[in-house]
């Protein structure tokens, strides 16, 4: 852990961590490259190939809006059809392999963790499972496309200094959402949008593994160990 990720005393630097959820715990790529045609077509906007929905992953969220021609009317509206077809799907999303141990630890640490997504609690609650969903103590669910800052100030409403909050995500709109806010942001490399992208919108911090997630935040909690 780099000496400034400590408080004084080796204390971690971190009280609460505020986690996305698709893309960043949960390995969700698969489904919405199933989805996004079929629903494409169902409302209006443009089809895509694997070859650009990789070069979508180098563009910030509104640019990919703009090039698939979504209407900002209809984004409510896909949203709505998107979080219903998840629900039924729920059981095929599995979480990246080093969630389960990265979530224990913190939780471990002493670190209180909650959710922040555009998904459904439901939905989160269901892939995560019934020994990992205990380990979040507030989930703040159902954001719009660009309302996660909303959600982030609910959150941190609940007594937590925002000195003392991480936002981690793996889109450009979870470091803009945490911006808005003043919040610290991590950006994870293993989701949607593609490290160099991320790095150019100066995270606070970028997370190569989710090991770099417990390290930076709790590695001086004596209650955290390695493997």
């Amino acid at each position: 852990m780099s000496a400034d990720a400590l408080g004084e005393g080796g204390v971690s630097r971190y009280e609460l961590v505020i986690f996305d959820f698709d893309g960043t715990l949960a390995d969700s790529a698969a489904w919405m490259m199933r989805a996004v045609n079929p629903m494409a077509r169902r409302y209006g906007f443009k089809t895509v190939t694997d070859e650009e929905i990789e070069m979508l992953r180098g563009r910030p969220t509104r640019e990919v809006i703009r090039y698939l021609g979504v209407s900002p009317w209809k984004l409510p509206l896909i949203a709505r059809a998107g979080k219903k077809l998840m629900a039924a799907d729920a059981h095929t999303i599995p979480l990246f392999p080093e969630t389960e141990r990265m979530l224990k630890a913190l939780h471990a640490a002493g670190v209180k963790i909650a959710v922040v997504s555009s998904n459904s609690e439901q939905v989160i609650r269901r892939v995560l499972g019934p020994e990992l969903e205990h380990l979040i103590s507030l989930y703040a669910c159902g954001a719009s496309l660009f309302g996660k800052a909303r959600k982030f100030k609910q959150v941190t409403a609940r007594g937590v200094s925002r000195d003392k909050v991480i936002c981690i995500g793996d889109e450009t709109r979870d470091i803009e959402a945490a911006r808005a806010v003043g919040l610290d942001c991590g950006a994870v490399g293993w989701g949607y949008a593609k490290p160099s992208l991320l790095a150019e919108h100066r995270p606070t911090v970028s997370f190569a593994t989710m090991s770099d997630i417990i390290s930076y935040v709790a590695a001086s909690n004596p209650a955290v160990g390695g493997d």
